[in-house]
């Protein structure tokens, strides 16, 4: 029987107003201050996004008014810790539209539910010989463990290659697709060069020769909306921090037959039926895969997050970032000494780039000194950076609080930085 997601919540129903970025920028404390004496330019939410104060809030209201453990505890508080704690369930499930409330797990972000489906799925299905399939660009949480749990077991992970543009090859990527195939696991977009991957037609091609697939969706979600049901994908593993929320909290969508079919791959509270020193029996899903006390508040956290994000004009916010990605990027194109690394026609979010004559760590730290966060080094993603013969690229990403003049400063700075050099 199907476990319906419960009705939404009122944030949820209301009617999102026009896009407003200022006002937006209002929501966020941390954008209100100096750094170095200067106006802090924050560039760097491909790491992680700022909080709301809606956020912030919902934590300071678990703590204050209702902490307490979650399920079978018989008091107050812990009835309205469960209560809020299964409605945030419900909120991320409907925000990835899932079919049943029970294929959302939580983790503690995408990188352990890339690892949960390694070790659970992967060591009770991989053998010798089978092959796992990840993009060249892969974020190092989507190739380490699988080469963790494959090696073991005689099976391999083989890389799809990408081009000079950052663009995934789909005719090599379909040339190895065979029978030995298993799984298929690639981002839904790029973190060291935000190169969006057309993730349906990956799936389908995979699912054509018989593979799983599992997209790893944290730089995506807090860009545009994602429909798991519509993808058709097996698995989508998202990361709070990245959207808005908490860190230290994310959930793995998996298909709910899938879930029931793989063994828990940590022992402990909560995941379990029966105990005994004749033998165990494990929980249903999703809980058989959340042993031990959760991450209650950061939950609670995440489910106000997406409130958050759906009170907002989605499609306007996308509008907006999508202008301020051509903004910088046209006003790179026209700074001489600056190579855009990652051209790829479908992108979101993220320009990474090198400047002539200069390292990405001293460029990171002359712009720090003038209030601009950006990111530098290989973004944990250095098989991409090999690939293009560098040590790293300094990456400018982007969230709908941004603003062209944060682009400006972004140059105004970059142009005193190379005065130094």
């Amino acid at each position: 029987m199907t476990e319906t997601l419960r009705p939404n919540t009122a944030a949820e129903a209301a009617r999102p107003v026009p896009f407003d970025v200022e006002r937006v920028r209002r929501d966020f404390p941390i954008l209100q201050q100096e750094v170095n004496g200067h106006p802090l330019v924050y560039l760097d939410n491909a790491a992680t996004t700022q909080k709301p104060r809606a956020v912030i809030q919902a934590l300071v209201d678990y703590y204050e008014g209702y902490n307490s453990n979650v399920h079978r505890a018989a008091h107050a508080l812990s009835e309205r810790a469960t209560q809020a704690f299964e409605d945030a369930r419900d909120t991320v499930g409907r925000f990835l539209n899932v079919a049943d409330r029970r294929e959302i797990v939580w983790t503690s972000g995408v990188t352990e539910s890339i690892n949960l489906v390694a070790w659970s799925w992967g060591r009770a299905n991989l053998k010798a010989g089978d092959r796992v399939l990840v993009s060249a660009m892969e974020h190092h949480s989507n190739i380490v463990p699988w080469q963790l749990v494959a090696e073991p077991l005689g099976a391999t992970v083989e890389p799809i290659p990408v081009d000079e543009t950052g663009t995934l090859d789909m005719e090599a990527f379909r040339a190895l697709l065979d029978e030995r195939v298993r799984m298929v696991s690639v981002g839904h977009v790029s973190n060291a060069l935000g190169s969006i991957n057309p993730v349906e037609e990956i799936i389908a091609a995979a699912h054509a020769v018989g593979a799983l697939t599992l997209i790893d969706g944290a730089q995506a979600v807090g860009h545009f909306p994602v429909d798991v049901q519509a993808l058709g994908c097996d698995f989508y593993a998202v990361s709070a921090h990245k959207v808005f929320g908490p860190t230290g909290i994310g959930a793995l969508y998996g298909r709910l037959a899938l879930l029931e079919s793989m063994p828990p791959w940590q022992g402990g509270g909560e995941m379990i039926e029966t105990v005994s020193f004749a033998g165990t029996t494990y929980g249903g899903v999703p809980h058989k895969f959340e042993a031990g006390t959760p991450n209650i508040a950061d939950v609670i956290g995440f489910g106000a997050a997406i409130d958050y994000l759906n009170s907002l004009d989605r499609a306007g916010a996308q509008r907006h970032e999508d202008d301020l990605l051509a903004y910088a990027e046209e006003r790179a194109r026209a700074t001489e000494g600056l190579r855009l690394v990652g051209t790829a026609q479908a992108k979101t979010g993220v320009m990474s780039f090198l400047v002539d004559g200069t390292h990405p760590a001293d460029l990171g730290t002359l712009l720090d000194h003038q209030g601009v966060a950006v990111r530098t080094g290989h973004h944990c993603a250095q098989p991409i950076m090999d690939q293009f013969g560098i040590p790293g690229t300094v990456r400018v990403s982007l969230a709908f609080y941004n603003t062209r003049e944060d682009i400006d400063r972004l140059f105004a700075a970059l142009d005193k930085a190379r005065q130094f050099f």
